[in-house]
């Protein structure tokens, strides 16, 4: 069984730094995978025909993929890139696609083994380690909102991108006109930086980038995947009480009931980016 220490849980919370989140997903990463089956680590964007956990994820795959025209392109580099999944789905949707997977999690990075057309960077989102006007995309999957300063990840992805190159992001955000108070559980539990969309949308343009498309999706993320956890909640805490004390899925259960209620209260989101420079 995985031994989690509460007040390192904590911690790892308030701190936030690079090392912090590094142990945080380290300790809570197969959480989600024992509840959706699989090695991506988004929330997933849900519909009629996307239902479960990996289809919902993969459909999410699919439409960032969409939106960063990755059909057009020879390479890109995916910033935070949690257990390669998400490469690895693009890799195998297109073929002359090069990919460059940015972790600072060293056991993350290495969690899928070798790839062919993938390359693997131990390195932070703040020093790419890539020349000048050298990318054509830069891509954040759920991934950005852990990346601190938010401006210096903004001012590397301008750096290395061509000309005509591409920054998209996929972030949870808050919403503008919502109090951080009323995360309530929300404000520990989600460990990141709790960005609201005029700071990103402001950050984005004062580092150089026009944004040419903004798809706010939440009431396809958080809504569907809360209620997928609480209709089925038996038999995920069954699989997790497996490797984790009853606390941890007793924690997990009710940030997802808080992350439900924000939703349809409108204080949370969830943005899809595009940036041109």
């Amino acid at each position: 069984m995985t031994t989690i220490n509460p007040l390192d849980l904590f911690l790892w919370t308030i701190r936030r730094n690079e090392k912090d989140v590094v142990n945080l997903y380290n300790a809570l990463s197969p959480v989600m995978q024992l509840a959706t089956g699989g090695s991506m680590l988004n929330f997933g964007c849900w519909d009629s025909e996307n239902r479960d956990p990996i289809s919902a994820q993969e459909n999410l795959c699919s439409i960032f993929a969409k939106m960063a025209e990755l059909d057009s392109c020879n390479n890109v580099v995916d910033v935070g890139s949690g257990l390669s999944a998400p490469a690895i789905f693009w890799k195998n949707k297109f073929k002359n696609l090069s990919i460059f997977c940015i972790n600072i999690n060293y056991d993350q990075l290495h969690y899928s083994g070798p790839q062919e057309k993938i390359e693997f960077f131990n390195s932070s989102s703040t020093k790419l380690p890539f020349t000048e006007n050298s990318v054509d995309r830069v891509l954040a999957l759920e991934s950005s909102q852990h990346f601190k300063p938010f401006m210096n990840f903004i001012s590397e992805s301008k750096r290395i991108l061509s000309d005509s190159g591409l920054l998209v992001l996929a972030i949870p955000i808050t919403m503008n006109s919502s109090s951080i108070s009323k995360l309530g559980i929300l404000k520990f539990t989600w460990s990141s930086e709790h960005y609201s969309l005029d700071e990103i949308r402001e950050m984005i343009i004062s580092g150089g980038f026009t944004i040419s498309d903004e798809q706010l999706i939440g009431n396809s993320v958080y809504d569907p995947l809360a209620d997928y956890y609480l209709e089925n909640r038996d038999e995920l805490k069954k699989s997790i009480l497996k490797q984790y004390s009853p606390y941890v899925e007793k924690i997990l259960f009710r940030s997802i009931q808080k992350m439900k209620k924000a939703s349809e209260e409108n204080v949370i989101d969830y943005v899809l980016l595009k940036c041109h420079l």
